[in-house]
């Protein structure tokens, strides 16, 4: 199962060259190999592929443009909860190329953002490749994401992404009540938590991932193509949580059913019906 994966697109893996950006390739990771591959369908777009599995998608020429659903998804909620002209604080939890932060500075102009990254490798050559904004506005800390969680500062962070995977999956760790714990205990009042959740058919995993969410946060919303709400496909949902009421909007329920692929949202009692069969996951 992909971590990102674009609908209504194929990718070209023709090798290309340019003095004046990123370059068409196979290059060595802390974690063993990316590829960089142009999008055949955007002369200012690029692919990152991490092991193997897609990761993230790049337009050099737009930040706002997010090719894989499941980012935009993101962008639609959290456009929906904030207004532009906020100094959010936001935590990144997984970089690939960092994506929805360029997002995120493009919209939020006065935003301060942290992407933990495990891989000190990609990170230096996603900073090279893609000119991503510096500090203040952006930082790159690498570290794994628990570790790094677990140190920060109590309510000093408006939204946390969980982006996270090591291969198709998630680790365990951090779908835990217990690290779950520590991302409520860092969200100032009113912050948001979005976790990428990919999972099979069975929806047991992200079952749980919304029961151990829920268990932490007063408000929960889930966003994924009915296809996967129904258990007809693997795929990706977002889940997320705050201690205020969220994804009511009837104007993000619009915007999520344009796209390539349109995606419902549920809100808080229709996620804790959606989990109500499964357990807290601890450590």
């Amino acid at each position: 199962m992909a971590k990102g994966t674009r609908k209504t697109k194929t990718r070209s893996t023709t090798p290309d060259r340019r003095d004046d950006g990123p370059v068409p390739g196979v290059f060595p990771i802390d974690t063993g190999t990316c590829e960089l591959v142009r999008d055949q369908y955007s002369d200012t777009g690029w692919i990152l592929q991490i092991n193997g599995v897609p990761s993230s998608h790049i337009d050099l020429a737009d930040p706002k443009t997010l090719d894989f659903e499941y980012m935009r998804w993101i962008a639609h909620l959290v456009d929906s909860e904030r207004d532009p002209k906020e100094r959010l604080r936001v935590l990144h939890l997984g970089g690939g190329a960092c994506s929805m932060a360029r997002y995120i500075c493009a919209t939020y102009s006065d935003a301060r953002q942290v992407v933990v990254e495990i891989d000190s490798a990609l990170a230096e050559l996603v900073r090279d490749w893609f000119d991503l904004p510096r500090a203040p506005l952006l930082r790159i800390r690498v570290g794994e994401a628990r570790a790094v969680t677990e140190t920060l500062t109590d309510s000093t962070r408006d939204i946390i992404i969980r982006d996270v995977f090591a291969g198709s999956t998630t680790p365990v760790p951090l779908t835990t009540a217990q690290f779950t714990t520590h991302v409520r205990r860092v969200l100032a009042p009113g912050g948001i938590y979005l976790v990428n959740c990919g999972d099979t058919p069975d929806l047991q995993g992200s079952r749980a991932e919304a029961a151990t969410i829920g268990a932490q946060f007063e408000h929960l919303a889930i966003i994924a193509d009915p296809a996967m709400l129904k258990g007809r496909r693997y795929g990706n949902m977002i889940i997320a949580g705050s201690d205020v009421p969220i994804a009511q909007s009837p104007a993000l329920a619009r915007e999520l059913l344009g796209g390539g692929v349109p995606a419902h949202v549920w809100g808080d009692a229709e996620v804790r019906k959606f989990a109500a069969s499964a357990s807290v996951r601890e450590d």
